[in-house]
């Protein structure tokens, strides 16, 4: 499976990602393309997204935990890792 956010993306990138993935929300792709096809669908976004495009990339992966998020360029969220594994911070708790 692969997860895709998006702040903006460019008119053709979008037309092609249309091809592997349904958009249930604006700027939300869902697909559930193989392995091998969604490592393609990451390296067509890096190579043709600028990074205003703000994408935050969550994709299955075999090994533990399950998942891998990456991101490109200026995304609304914070992604952090906590003995191996990533997590999406929704909100800073600052301390007094």
């Amino acid at each position: 499976m692969l997860v895709v956010l998006a702040n903006d993306l460019p008119p053709a990138v979008r037309g092609r990602i249309k091809l592997w993935f349904i958009e249930p929300k604006p700027n939300v792709f869902v697909s559930g393309v193989s392995d091998s096809v969604a490592q393609k669908v990451v390296e067509y976004l890096y190579e043709h997204c600028p990074t205003e495009s703000g994408l935050m990339i969550f994709r299955r992966i075999s090994q533990t935990p399950g998942y891998e998020i990456r991101g490109i360029g200026d995304h609304t969220r914070q992604v952090t890792e906590i003995s191996g594994l990533q997590l999406v911070i929704e909100k800073q708790i600052t301390s007094s």
